[in-house]
Parts: structure tokens; C-alpha cells; sequence
């Protein structure tokens, strides 16, 4: 109960802020469902008037000059009814996309790793569609199925018979018994059809990301396959819920065909009977023609609304998560961050079923030094870095910067102090100076080719035709390995904070251009701290600590004399390293 009362109260912010426009919109629906009973209501009167001889050809012209215009101020209506209904309800679906969006933002990094992108997707396209109906054209579809049949039907009953539409009325209370089972079928269905477009979504969207994957392991025909059994699901899901619309559309039509049987056959007797004059029975017939629209519109009304509910379910999910990482409720009076980084006693785990990445890890950095962090494939080290940035929280222990816990500094003070060039270098389908300046959106040109410089990659965008215009494409595809890594490296330096985070960020660039860029660093980053992870000893000989991570555990800590004299697992990794550099010096002569 309460998770359906939290659904409507999320979805009244956005009535509530354009009720004004939706009542207008009701308002002229009225207005207009008001005016179409007058066109029956006419056609009758020329009728009976024409078969007694009592209206002339004034008098009849009279009243057409009335229908035609009724018939203007009916369209008149319906352009204001869609502008204000209609369009109310695109501008609460851009609301909803900004906001969840926002809400997107603030959500941890847990989140991101639990969900798909191809769900994520469907919220901000079908799900969202499908509440847009619901909030346009089921507002307009219930208005007209409730208001204008009450109208219409009072209309019959008062100025024709009551007996004849009371007929009428038995076919037509089948519609809403048949309307309130199907609402729950379609319900269940359309949650169904979200579902399986989102996998669809998520095979498509991978698939072409790793569309050089795929061809270099020869797998498309393997792929393919894959897509089609998800598509053949999302087929046979889909048409479900067209087969239940397909059956549904027919068995109103039957009902409603049922109403104008009835009419013909009571209506044209009580006609014949005298009960009722021919034009009552050409104003009933018409009356009941008015009376289709609100029947049918009750059918669109159970899709729109059905699909509506089930699309905002799926949306509340997203709006009911709650962000892991946020700003305490009494943060410390930080502004700005100097570089002392501390961790005490730190364990951490992804999930509480899961082993512990990192164990009672205890150091210190001090403010101004180049630290840096080694060890195997899986010993933690990206983890520390997340825990730094804040991604994750620590699960036991304290991480510090200058004296104050990660906790009670504020989100963007901590972040905003932060440069970080992350291992999967990525880089947004826009040019190359936009993605340089994405930390710093009012860098000068000449700010963005020296971090280039000291990054060693100005000399290659040089060589592009449209140089800092080149547009990159997706995540960086038309650049190689190096390249890549070394604008998210410029990029990073162009920020100037007073941190630098480097993840393993100079792996797919050689030697020489490691040794410069490394040169580089030192003369920029001269008293600002800087954090390096790497695989190659030769990227952190230089550094004035170095932390050697096992299993989630600190095995060495000192600088690299220190390191090397201790003879540990450091030394021996240097001395691998040296050995395969010899060998591939000695096959190359």
C-alpha cells in the first residue's frame, strides 16, 4: 500500500505544477462535448420540420448557419484541448526525463553495476512514452467516456425515450465489465513488453560496442544468434499485448454493433408505433453515433491508462532508489583540499556476501609527494582509488584528506579537488578540445594545447586535418590506445587540482613517451600530490613512496631504494621487468 501511495505522490508533483494547464484543456473538452450534442440535436429538428412542413427555407438555413457554427467552435476546441492537454503532457515527459536524469546523477556507483544499460534506456524512451499517453490521451479518452456519454445519455432519455436507451444501455454495461478484466491483462503484459525491450536494448547496445571484439574472435554468426533468441523474445512479448488489443477492439465493436441493432430494431418500431417522430429516431441514431467515440475512447483509455501505471511502476523504481554516497548532514567547513591523504586501518568488500578486497590498510600521503601504487591483477589498487574519489564507502576504517573523514567533506569540494585519469580512458563523441575541456569548461586555447604538451599528445592532434576539431567519435574509437590516454591525461592536467589520480593510465604508451610525460608531471606537479597506479616499475622508480599491494593487503611500503634493498616481491617484479626488457632489446639487434 505504501509503495502505491509513494507512485501517485511522485506522479501529482508533476500534475500539480501544470493543473492550471490541464484544467483549461478539461475545460474546453467539456465545452466541446457540450457543443457535439447540439449537432444531433439539429439534424433532428430538420428533419421533423422538413417531413411536417413547419420550416421553410429560411428556417432550415437558419439552423445549418447554427451547426456550421458549432462545427468551427468544435474545431477551435479541439486545437485548444490538444495544445493544452496534449502539450502539458510532453512538457511533464520532459520534466520527467530532466529529472530523472538528475536522479541518475546521484545514484552510487552500485546502482550503475546492478542495473543495465538497456533498462536505463527504456525508461527515458518507452517507459516515458507510454506515460505520456497515459497523462494526454487518457485524460482526454476518460473525460470523453464519462462526461459526453452522461450527456448524450441524459440528452436521449429527456428529449427522446427513456425506455429506448435503456436498451441501448445493456450492451454498453457489458463495455465496462469487459474493461475491468482486460485493464489487468494489459497491465502485466505492457510491464512484460518494458522488460524485454530493455534486454533487447542492452544485447544491441553491447554488441556494437564490442563490435571489434566480435570480429576479432570471428563470433558474429554467434552473435547473431544470441540476438535473435533475445529478439524472438521480445517478438512473441509484443505480440501478446498486440493479440489482447487485437481481441479487445473487436469485442467493443461487437457491443457497440449490438446498441445500433437495437436502435434500428426498437427505434424503427416505436417510430413505425408513432412513439416517436423520425426525426427522434434519426436524432437517437445520431446521439448513439456521439456515443461510439466515448466507447471506443474508453478502450483507448483502459491501453493508454494500463500502460501508463505499469510505465510509471517501472519508473518509481528509479526515483525510490536511494543514493549510498552523499553529503553528511553536518559536513565540515572544507572549501578546498591541500593533498594529505590518510588511510586508517581501511577494510572494504562490494557486497556483504563478498570477500574483502582491501584489509587494514594503513598509509599515509603527504601533502605535495608522487605516490605510488603496485601489485597484481586484482590486489586492490583500483578499489583505493575508488574509495578516494568516493565512489564507494569504506566498510570499516577511515580515509582522511588534511585531517577531515571523506564523509564530512562535502561531494563536489572533495571531487572538484580530485584530476583523475581513470583506466578505461573515456572519452565522449564530441571533438577533441570538448573532451579536453570537459573539467574545465573555460580553458583558453592556449590552456588546452600546453596540458596537451605536457601530456606529449599535441604533436599528434597536430597531424589531424581538423586538429582540436577532430570529432573522436564513440568513446574514443578513432583513436589508438595511446592517443586516448593521453588526452584523458591532458584533460585531467587541465583541471590543475591540487590531487592527480593516474590509474594504470600510461600502459599503451612506450617508454619514451612515458619518460616525458613523467618528466613533465614532475616539473607541473611540483608541491601538489600526485597518486600513480601502474604494472611497470620503470613508471614509479621515481615516485617518493611506493605501496605493493597483495591480495587486498599492504606487503611493502617505502620509496624504491627502500623497496629494492628489502628484496621483496617489488625487487623481484623490477628484476622480471628488466630481464624481458633485455630480451626484447637483444631480439630486436
Amino acid at each position: 500500500m505504501k509503495k502505491k501511495e509513494k507512485k501517485i505522490n511522485q506522479l501529482m508533483k508533476y500534475l500539480k505544477k501544470y493543473s492550471l494547464m490541464y484544467v483549461t484543456g478539461i475545460l474546453i473538452l467539456l465545452a466541446i462535448d457540450y457543443l457535439d450534442l447540439f449537432i444531433p440535436q439539429y439534424t433532428g429538428e430538420i428533419t421533423d420540420g422538413l417531413a411536417s412542413h413547419t420550416m421553410d427555407k429560411t428556417a432550415v438555413n437558419g439552423v445549418l448557419v447554427k451547426m456550421v457554427v458549432c462545427a468551427l467552435l468544435i474545431s477551435a476546441g479541439r486545437l485548444g484541448f490538444r495544445y493544452f492537454i496534449i502539450g502539458t503532457a510532453r512538457r511533464i515527459e520532459r520534466a520527467l526525463q530532466n529529472d530523472i536524469f538528475r536522479k541518475l546523477e546521484t545514484l552510487s556507483q552500485r546502482f550503475f553495476n546492478e542495473n543495465k544499460t538497456g533498462d536505463l534506456m527504456a525508461y527515458f524512451t518507452n517507459d516515458l512514452e507510454a506515460l505520456r499517453e497515459a497523462l494526454g490521451w487518457s485524460i482526454i479518452s476518460a473525460v470523453d467516456a464519462f462526461v459526453l456519454s452522461l450527456m448524450t445519455l441524459y440528452r436521449m432519455m429527456t428529449r427522446i425515450s427513456v425506455s429506448l436507451t435503456l436498451y441501448i444501455l445493456i450492451p454498453m454495461g457489458g463495455i465496462g465489465v469487459f474493461g475491468y478484466f482486460i485493464i489487468q491483462a494489459f497491465e502485466r503484459n505492457f510491464t512484460a513488453k518494458q522488460e524485454s525491450f530493455a534486454k533487447l536494448t542492452d544485447v544491441v547496445q553491447e554488441s556494437i560496442t564490442a563490435e571489434r571484439v566480435i570480429k576479432a574472435f570471428t563470433q558474429e554468426e554467434k552473435q547473431l544468434k544470441f540476438f535473435k533468441t533475445v529478439n524472438r523474445s521480445n517478438y512473441d512479448v509484443n505480440m501478446k499485448l498486440v493479440r489482447l488489443r487485437a481481441f479487445a477492439w473487436p469485442v467493443m465493436e461487437v457491443l457497440i454493433g449490438v446498441s445500433y441493432m437495437i436502435t434500428v430494431l426498437v427505434g424503427g418500431y416505436y417510430t413505425i408505433t408513432n412513439r416517436i417522430t423520425l426525426g427522434r429516431f434519426i436524432m437517437f441514431a445520431s446521439y448513439l453515433g456521439t456515443l461510439v467515440w466515448p466507447m471506443l475512447a474508453f478502450g483507448d483509455c483502459l491501453t493508454y491508462f494500463t500502460q501508463g501505471v505499469a510505465a510509471m511502476k517501472r519508473i518509481n523504481r528509479v526515483f525510490n532508489e536511494k543514493a549510498e554516497i552523499t553529503d553528511d548532514e553536518h559536513p565540515d567547513d572544507v572549501s578546498a583540499l591541500e593533498g594529505g591523504i590518510r588511510f586508517d586501518h581501511v577494510h572494504f568488500r562490494y557486497g556483504s556476501d563478498l570477500p574483502e578486497v582491501l584489509s587494514d590498510i594503513n598509509v599515509e600521503i603527504a601533502k605535495g609527494e608522487t605516490f605510488a601504487i603496485m601489485g597484481r591483477t586484482g590486489a586492490g589498487k583500483t578499489t583505493m582509488v575508488n574509495l578516494m574519489t568516493r565512489l564507494f564507502d569504506v566498510s570499516g576504517g577511515t580515509i582522511s584528506f588534511d585531517g577531515h573523514d571523506i564523509r564530512k567533506i562535502p561531494l563536489a569540494v572533495l571531487r572538484q579537488n580530485i584530476a583523475y585519469v581513470p583506466q578505461d580512458n573515456f572519452l565522449f563523441s564530441e571533438t577533441i578540445r570538448q573532451n579536453l575541456s570537459f573539467g574545465k569548461l573555460d580553458a583558453t586555447m592556449e590552456e588546452i594545447i600546453e596540458a596537451c604538451r605536457m601530456a606529449d599528445v599535441d604533436g599528434n592532434i597536430s597531424d589531424f586535418p581538423e586538429k582540436y576539431e577532430t570529432m573522436v567519435g564513440e568513446r574514443g574509437v578513432t583513436l589508438s590506445g595511446g592517443q586516448k590516454q593521453r588526452i584523458s591525461i591532458a584533460r585531467a592536467l587541465l583541471k590543475d587540482s591540487p590531487i592527480l589520480i593516474m590509474d594504470d593510465s600510461l600502459s599503451a604508451v612506450d617508454t619514451d613517451t612515458e619518460d616525458n610525460i613523467l618528466n613533465n608531471l614532475r616539473s607541473l606537479r611540483r608541491g601538489k600530490t600526485t597518486i600513480i597506479i601502474a604494472h611497470r616499475v620503470s613508471t614509479v622508480q621515481n615516485a617518493d613512496h611506493i605501496l605493493f599491494l597483495d591480495e587486498g593487503k599492504v606487503a611493502e611500503l617505502g620509496s624504491y631504494d627502500e623497496l629494492m634493498a628489502l628484496d621483496g616481491q617489488f625487487a623481484r617484479l623490477q628484476r622480471k621487468q628488466q630481464l624481458e626488457k633485455q630480451l626484447a632489446s637483444n631480439q630486436e639487434d
